[in-house]
């Protein structure tokens, strides 16, 4: 694991954490720095921004309602929030919870982050609301119609957040907070809201552009914008613990957990950086090299890469968060991705 951590810094990073466990056993392996500038090692409690892996939290909340009859996956989009998806096609009574939960909707998914330095010093602290991405995406066409198709959509998870609050009275957030933070002990997860800061201890994070420039892109309000698609805050050690109580059945229910490993095929983009990867409700699932699959939810927001893996019951799991993240860089950027996912097939594989 120690090779592996390194081998990923060696494509640029500035700093890898993986962590492996199985049952009571928990190995750490750190590489390069935490901060450039004093040369700082990473440290295995570190915080860092997760991305993306905040869908499969929102996703187990979402389940959770179903399973308690306040929701279900086959309502409609229009149903829990009349008026919302509409306009160039988009038409919300047409697009299921389940749809939303598992990219299948057609809604577009705009571009987003910044291109240069320029862009994130000068943007780093705007206050751009969630719905903002809706309300960008109603601006076009969709890209199929709904459950023909799949491409990942930032929009739909927030769209689920707006209706995990309309359903409970609360911010996804707070459900997060009180339905799974609290109940596994993750005090070390967190949602920033408007604070543009990372809890200490943390490493910083880094932007690498094509030319070789380098920024640390640590304070930023990108997260409050991602919203229920990728803004918390976590540790290795803290989604270590999330993903194992999920997939051994202490969140959810076995019809529910169920439902959320019921895949489908992804598409081209995906499978040329995960091979034969599909996707359930908030969840990956992707083949390892000594047979069968593992589970799990990358993450990549402004500064920081994460990539997890857990086996099927939950007892082995890995988790890598990279500080560095490759700007306009597809090629690099893909190369980071594929070490990493490396590093948990030979963790997953190699514990038998």
């Amino acid at each position: 694991m120690q090779r592996d951590a390194d081998a990923i810094t060696a494509t640029g990073a500035t700093g890898v954490q993986a962590r492996a466990t199985r049952d009571s056993d928990d190995q750490v392996a750190t590489s390069g720095f935490g901060d450039v500038g004093t040369r700082r090692p990473v440290k295995p409690d570190d915080h860092l921004r997760i991305g993306s892996s905040t869908k499969t939290f929102v996703a187990t909340v979402v389940l959770q309602l179903v399973g308690e009859g306040k929701l279900s996956l086959d309502d409609t989009v229009e149903r829990r929030l009349p008026g919302v998806v509409h306009g160039n096609g988009n038409d919300g009574s047409k697009i299921t919870v389940r749809e939303l939960l598992q990219h299948t909707s057609g809604i577009h998914e705009g571009d987003e982050g910044h291109e240069t330095p320029a862009d994130y010093y000068r943007h780093r602290f705007d206050i751009v609301p969630p719905d903002t991405l809706v309300k960008e995406a109603m601006k076009h066409r969709p890209d199929f119609a709904p459950g023909t198709s799949w491409r990942y959509c930032n929009a739909g998870y927030i769209l689920l957040g707006m209706i995990i609050k309309r359903v409970t009275g609360h911010p996804w957030s707070e459900e997060v907070d009180r339905r799974i933070l609290r109940p596994l002990g993750l005090r070390d997860t967190s949602v920033p809201g408007l604070s543009p800061d990372i809890p200490d201890p943390h490493s910083e994070g880094y932007d690498r552009y094509p030319d070789g420039t380098l920024i640390d892109v640590t304070r930023t309000r990108a997260p409050y914008t991602a919203d229920a698609a990728g803004a918390v805050i976590s540790t290795t050690a803290d989604l270590d613990r999330f993903y194992r109580a999920l997939l051994s059945g202490r969140l959810l229910r076995p019809a529910e957990l169920d439902q959320m490993k019921r895949t489908v095929a992804t598409n081209a983009e995906v499978q040329h950086a995960f091979p034969g990867a599909r996707y359930g409700l908030g969840l990956f699932s992707i083949p390892l090299s000594c047979g069968g699959n593992y589970w799990g939810h990358g993450g990549d927001i402004v500064g920081f890469m994460t990539r997890d893996g857990f086996a099927e019951d939950g007892r082995r799991g890995v988790v890598v968060s990279v500080s560095t993240e490759f700007v306009d860089a597809e090629n690099r950027s893909l190369r980071q991705t594929r070490v990493a996912s490396a590093l948990i097939d030979h963790a997953l594989c190699g514990a038998g």
